[in-house]
């Protein structure tokens, strides 16, 4: 076989590999930033207020999460194309 063949191939375990990890971790953190960020505020509970209709802590735990799991998304996808990148080099 050819070593662009065999680059080709290692390319596609690495991002196989890597998108796999990369939807673990990213469901992962997803499930425990919200965790994280009840402990910064511990004298208030985001889910009764939201429950009870308080719109800006809606909105604002909705950023905070959203910008945190985009944060993570973007640490995991580097990581995959650093992967596919060494693979092909």
């Amino acid at each position: 076989m050819s070593d662009t063949v065999i680059n080709i191939a290692w390319a596609v375990v690495f991002s196989l590999v890597g998108g796999a990890a990369g939807a673990f971790l990213l469901v992962w953190f997803s499930s425990r930033i919200p965790a994280v960020f009840n402990k910064i505020t511990p004298d208030m509970d985001e889910g009764k207020e939201i429950i009870r209709g308080n719109r800006a802590v809606a909105e604002y735990f909705g950023r905070i999460v959203s910008a945190a799991i985009l944060g993570v998304s973007v640490i995991i996808a580097a990581a995959v194309l650093g992967g596919l990148v060494a693979a092909l080099h």
